[in-house]
């Protein structure tokens, strides 16, 4: 019975104490508004419409005019920036081995040297190849002797048109023969196929190499290749082209601007990803092959109205926004799409003409005539 009795006295005194302090105390005024009775109460007559807080006009008033900072409505196009982990690699790459099965005698370059195309990396004992060079010059030579001396026989019909055939034949075989030897000879040197730096060498002078032994690799990371993959949903906004911004893991203040260079032609059907390659310069050679890289990608979206952060306001309904129409406070609802900084892309039912109220929305309700204040420097 007791508490039946509290129940009530507390439901007669909420039910006194909220006019009053609607009407008197303009400070309940938000509070009153995020659960949604101001509206309520003012259209009841018990919230003053014609006074400013303190019971007189507002500076800047004019007669029952409440003062106010709005500005218009200013589309911008919404960004989206994703951000990904990819890995680098030099812009060119080479494994090195010998086409031939030989042991090394030497290794003029080192670990981390630069070097041109061309550049001798490793030679093999060049002996036995030397010996089939010479053995094949000496076979041509015979053979070249053997055509000349028929050519004289044939002028005195002594030697017969078979035996002229046979003999080119034979030279010819010979050329072929010295020309593979001479092959054969240069594959024991090993040349870089690219500029750029050497890596670890793996076979040192008298290790015996075959064709399946990778000396050293070559890289050329005066550029580097990121690849990475993008969410199946960006695919259609993905340019070769496009700029991104890509710093190594490792080295945070190594961020640099690069352009994506291929796109991948299939979405991988089991990841739901796309396959990009992108390239970015390496001036100070501070990155290397392998790394891992942050890429962060910017895409242009469709525009929004942005209205200033202090515009928002909260109610028991969601967010909405005060704007001005015909000289008359209204209360849109929108819904926020992005925050930044300096403004808030939102969605709502906005007019051509609309100017959105920054400062003095304590004061509002709707259909309140405003008098539009200049904003403070």
């Amino acid at each position: 019975m007791k508490l039946g009795v509290q129940l009530v006295v507390i439901a007669v005194l909420g039910a006194v104490a909220i006019p009053v302090s609607a009407r008197f105390v303009p400070g309940t005024h938000p509070w009153l508004d995020r659960i949604g009775l101001l509206a309520p109460l003012a259209d009841a007559g018990l919230v003053p419409t014609d006074k400013a807080e303190g019971g007189g006009p507002g500076p800047g008033a004019r007669g029952g005019e409440v003062p106010v900072v709005a500005l218009p409505v200013e589309p911008r196009a919404l960004q989206d920036v994703l951000s990904v982990i990819g890995s680098g690699q030099g812009a060119q790459a080479a494994d090195l081995a010998f086409a031939v099965t030989g042991r090394i005698v030497e290794v003029p370059v080192a670990p981390g040297d630069r070097v041109e195309a061309g550049t001798l990396i490793a030679r093999l004992d060049t002996s036995a190849a030397q010996l089939s060079v010479d053995r094949a010059r000496l076979v041509l030579q015979d053979a070249q002797r053997t055509v000349d001396r028929l050519d004289q026989l044939a002028q005195s019909g002594a030697a017969t048109s078979l035996q002229r055939q046979e003999a080119e034949l034979a030279l010819r075989t010979a050329e072929l023969d010295l020309k593979a030897a001479e092959q054969t000879l240069a594959d024991h040197q090993l040349l870089a196929p690219i500029p750029g730096f050497v890596g670890l060498i793996e076979a040192q002078p008298g290790d015996l190499v075959t064709p399946s032994t990778v000396v050293t690799r070559i890289e050329d990371r005066s550029s580097l290749v990121l690849d990475f993959r993008v969410p199946e949903r960006l695919a259609p906004l993905l340019r070769i082209g496009d700029t991104l911004r890509a710093a190594a893991v490792s080295l945070p203040d190594s961020a640099v601007e690069g352009r994506i260079t291929a796109v991948d032609n299939r979405v991988d059907e089991t990841s739901r990803t796309l396959r990009v390659q992108a390239s970015i310069t390496n001036p100070e050679d501070r990155l290397r092959a392998g790394m891992a890289f942050r890429i962060e990608l910017a895409f242009t979206g469709a525009s929004y109205p942005a209205v200033d952060p202090l515009s928002i306001q909260w109610g028991s309904d969601g967010a909405y926004v005060w704007v001005v129409r015909e000289g008359k406070a209204s209360r849109l609802p929108v819904r926020i799409v992005q925050r930044d900084a300096e403004f808030i892309l939102v969605e709502g039912d906005f007019a051509p003409d609309d100017l959105v109220v920054t400062e003095g929305v304590n004061s509002l309700r709707p259909g309140a005539a405003v008098a539009i204040t200049p904003q403070p420097s």
